[in-house]
């Protein structure tokens, strides 16, 4: 019997799969090719993730399973909560995959001070930020110069900060907050007589345009505040929708967002250079307290003089940068005001002994005034260790890093390095809620500051003094504060130069609007909105409000 004329089964049924294969149109082998190979691909990437060998100094990389994407969905959702779990894992140094960049992160005040104190030839804060913020603030100014020049112009901010500034703005930020409360439609009941009626504002909106109206009194100047219509309005908001993850992650993508952001910030810096141009003209004008007016007399260190659009640039990114931090700090404290009534009426009894009058009224505030006020201070210190405005803060690594073995147990073979062109990240807020830290991290608790010898007083006192070491980072001495547990205006040489005029802001705010309404919040103070660039209070923030009988 001859095999090549013997029936194979197997064979038969083989070869029909292959004639039927071979008559299928090419469309359906490009459908199954196009839905095979995202399965293929997820596949391939969890395979090489557990079976290919990575260096032994490589930091542990998280297991994903979506190539290019990696843990970006989760990171993206709940940062704390990712971190929380990779700490668990991993330990306090790990690497994961961010929309294709390689991010480490190194957690505890240790991770910080490696990532916030390191110097800026390794980790480059130009490099992982520019391409966010040039687009809005503008071209030759903050990230979009090298380093060197971005901190002479901290320097010329930091003189336009002057005391004698500060005492002028109390006045003026109180002013504001008075005419906004006595004419806004959100607080028509406290324009009527009946003191028991309760009316209600959100949040959010209402801080936000506090903070914008003061801003602009203050720090930007007459011209600005006059112009503050819908048209600005409209500007304004074009340009703040430049300012998103999505930008952060994708920069240049073509969507009408884009577009309305590039248009809006074209015209901003149209608005800033006529202003200066008008104010070089006239020199003489009354402007003593304004930025603009402060910018106009500074020089580079070479003699050359700030150029009309780098002082409009300037202005932007202090209305913009300034507007998100002060305002979300602010939607915080007045929700947690408004839910714990004893720490509300204890503030309230502080204003009531310091500023009251016989008859009900209170005096103006002054800035010495706000200096001396414990329990507002504590109320704003402890909002802003819950709800600092950034939960992440990156680098770019310019050159391989060694992570100190007092940060991250070395690997079996020796130390982790982290690679050039990769990415590091430390996240202050992980720090300031810390349970082995903080006791009740997780609780919104004033009285912790009160406390002299308490860790509160003690982070506090390493992030204001840092044991009386000074480092002049080119915009003047400054405490590093990159070993603190709470860092709430960042560390290190891009420490934040407005913290002095945010804490007068914010100070000024609450305790003019304490002074006139009680505070009550229908529900449970709300959870973080992780999916905008500043932590913002998730819905619902509704805040309701009664006038007090004096005001």
């Amino acid at each position: 019997m001859s095999f090549a004329n013997s029936t194979n089964p197997l064979s038969d049924t083989w070869s029909g799969y292959l004639a039927q294969a071979q008559e299928l149109p090419r469309e359906r082998w490009l459908l199954l090719a196009f839905i095979n190979a995202p399965i293929l691909a997820v596949l391939f990437n969890a395979l090489w993730q557990k079976l290919i060998p990575r260096k032994t100094s490589d930091p542990p990389l998280v297991f994903h399973w979506i190539p290019i994407v990696g843990s970006a969905i989760w990171y993206g959702n709940n940062p704390i909560g990712f971190f929380k779990a990779c700490q668990e894992k991993y330990g306090n140094v790990f690497t994961f995959v961010l929309l294709g960049r390689k991010v480490t992160v190194a957690l505890t005040p240790k991770g910080n001070n490696f990532i916030l104190g390191g110097k800026s030839i390794a980790f480059n804060a130009e490099e992982a930020y520019k391409h966010l913020t040039t687009p809005v603030f503008g071209k030759d100014v903050v990230y979009d110069v090298p380093n060197e020049v971005f901190m002479q112009q901290k320097k010329f901010v930091k003189f336009g900060l002057t005391t004698e500034t500060f005492r002028a703005y109390v006045g003026m930020i109180e002013d504001e907050v008075d005419n906004f409360m006595s004419h806004d439609q959100r607080f028509r009941t406290y324009q009527q007589d009946d003191i028991n009626e309760w009316g209600n504002f959100d949040a959010i909106g209402a801080m936000a345009e506090i903070t914008i109206l003061t801003a602009s009194r203050t720090l930007q100047g007459s011209e600005v505040r006059d112009s503050l219509d819908k048209s600005f309005s409209d500007l304004y908001t074009d340009l703040d929708g430049g300012f998103t993850p999505l930008n952060f992650m994708f920069p240049n993508l073509p969507l009408e967002s884009y577009r309305r952001r590039d248009r809006a910030q074209k015209k901003m810096s149209e608005f800033y250079v006529n202003i200066i141009k008008k104010r070089r003209e006239n020199p003489n004008g009354d402007h003593t307290y304004d930025m603009i007016s402060s910018l106009l007399d500074q020089k580079y260190r070479n003699g050359d003089v700030l150029r009309d659009h780098e002082i409009a640039h300037i202005m932007i990114a202090l209305l913009m940068a300034g507007q998100h931090t002060s305002s979300a700090t602010l939607a915080w404290t007045m929700l947690h005001l408004a839910s714990d009534q004893d720490v509300a009426n204890a503030l309230y009894d502080e204003q009531v002994k310091r500023f009251g009058n016989p008859d009900g009224s209170f005096r103006a505030m002054s800035y010495e005034d706000l200096r001396h006020l414990p329990i507002l201070d504590a109320v704003i210190r402890e909002t802003l260790r819950m709800h600092p405005p950034i939960h992440s803060i990156m680098r770019q690594v310019r050159e391989d890093v060694v992570v100190p073995a007092t940060l991250a147990a070395p690997s079996k073979d020796g130390v982790y390095v982290v690679p050039k062109d990769h990415y590091v990240l430390a996240s202050p807020l992980m720090s300031q809620l810390d349970p082995d830290t903080w006791r009740d991290a997780d609780k919104w608790m004033p009285s912790r500051w009160y406390d002299e010898e308490g860790m509160a007083a003690q982070a506090l006192k390493t992030y204001v003094d840092d044991g009386g070491e000074k480092i002049d980072f080119g915009f003047g001495a400054v405490s590093k504060g990159t070993e603190s547990p709470y860092q709430p205006f960042g560390a290190g040489k891009h420490r934040c130069i407005g913290e002095q005029f945010a804490y007068l802001q914010i100070g000024t705010i609450i305790a003019t609007i304490m002074r006139k309404v009680e505070l009550r919040l229908p529900n449970p103070v709300p959870e973080h909105n992780y999916h905008t660039m500043i932590m913002m209070p998730k819905d619902p923030k509704s805040i309701h409000y009664r006038r007090r009988r004096f005001n």
